[in-house]
């Protein structure tokens, strides 16, 4: 199960109602280490005006990056957390995290994060098994 869900959730999502604050809140709770990674890189861009910030420490558990896998790869999820943190996600070997400017996609460092070049370059022994 990729998120833990309210029956009140679940009935607004039958009713053809969601919240999308209900949503949001369901992500936080049922995933708050990926949650903490995406909190952190919008704080550098919002807060302290980068343009872009990554993270890139492998996850203490195998649990912690189901969390990560699990908001990246669920279309739904992060589309969620982007709008909610007003960012760019963009994700590299289960568990390079990046955060970028939406206004700044076009950018040379969000082109060259998300490139095929940048994807082979990350294949390194450590990120291989994940």
């Amino acid at each position: 199960m990729s998120l833990n869900v309210s029956a009140s959730l679940i009935q607004q999502a039958e009713a053809d109602r969601i919240d999308l604050n209900a949503f949001v809140d369901s992500i936080r709770e049922s995933l708050p280490y990926a949650w903490g990674i995406a909190e952190k890189l919008a704080h550098s861009i919002h807060q302290e005006g980068m343009e872009w910030d990554s993270y890139a420490v492998a996850p203490p558990s195998e649990q912690a990056r189901g969390q990560l896998l699990r908001m990246m790869g669920g279309d739904a999820i992060r589309s969620a957390v982007e709008s909610h943190f007003d960012v760019k996600l963009a994700f590299q070997n289960c568990h390079k995290l990046a955060a970028f400017r939406r206004d700044r996609l076009d950018s040379k460092a969000y082109r060259e994060f998300v490139s095929i070049k940048s994807q082979i370059l990350n294949q390194t022994r450590e990120m291989r098994d994940c």
